[in-house]
């Protein structure tokens, strides 16, 4: 194999390399100017937000339900008492 040859093989495989590297890039980026196709940092940030409010919203309900449930006791004891 030639110098030539191999340098042809070598200019091949290097393209090949770059393309795949360009699609891992794209994949983790998202593709430039379209914000159409979010990449993978970005889809992980918006499901680590969802998560967050979604933690937020269980504790307003658990708290919403945990007044509710001493707010009927209360009247209960009271009105119960009373009787």
């Amino acid at each position: 194999m030639s110098d030539c040859d191999q340098f042809e093989l070598c200019q091949k495989q290097l393209a090949s390399i770059q393309s795949k590297l360009d699609r891992l890039d794209e994949a983790i980026r998202g593709a430039p100017g379209n914000g159409s196709r979010p990449g993978i940092l970005v889809r992980l940030d918006r499901l680590e937000q969802d998560a967050i409010r979604q933690s937020k919203l269980i504790w307003l309900i658990i708290g919403s339900v945990v007044t509710a449930v001493t707010s009927v006791i209360v009247i209960w004891l009271t009105v119960g008492g009373a009787i």
